[in-house]
């Protein structure tokens, strides 16, 4: 039921912004198969035993990625290049995700999910 929301949030889309929530979907898919999939604040949302795990969302001009609580600290360096907030970062559209960062980070959110 819950993807299903996903699915229907995705559908919203069209074009290279469709292909990249469908790419960042698949990463989290792969790295914590076991994380429970819905919506939460209007934006694919991922929980680990009950804890967020990530979150990301679609905007005008970037994908909205966030990683809360511990993720943007323990990649504050990476993220640097990226423009941020408040437990956000964004990935902009006129630039290729970062698809290895974005897998590093999901993994270490599986592993610290729970503080």
């Amino acid at each position: 039921m819950k993807s299903s929301e996903v699915d229907a949030y995705i559908e919203e889309f069209d074009g290279d912004i469709k292909v990249r929530l469908e790419t960042m979907r698949s990463i989290v898919k792969e790295v914590a198969p076991e994380a429970v999939e819905s919506m939460g604040y209007g934006m694919p949302a991922y929980k680990l035993k009950g804890k967020p795990l990530v979150y990301f969302a679609a905007f005008p001009n970037h994908i909205g990625f966030y990683a809360t609580p511990n993720g943007h600290e323990a990649f504050k360096a990476e993220f640097a290049p990226y423009k941020q907030g408040k437990g956000s970062v964004q990935f902009p559209h006129d630039q290729e995700l970062p698809l290895e960062l974005i897998r590093r980070v999901v993994t270490f959110r599986t592993k610290t999910s729970d503080r």
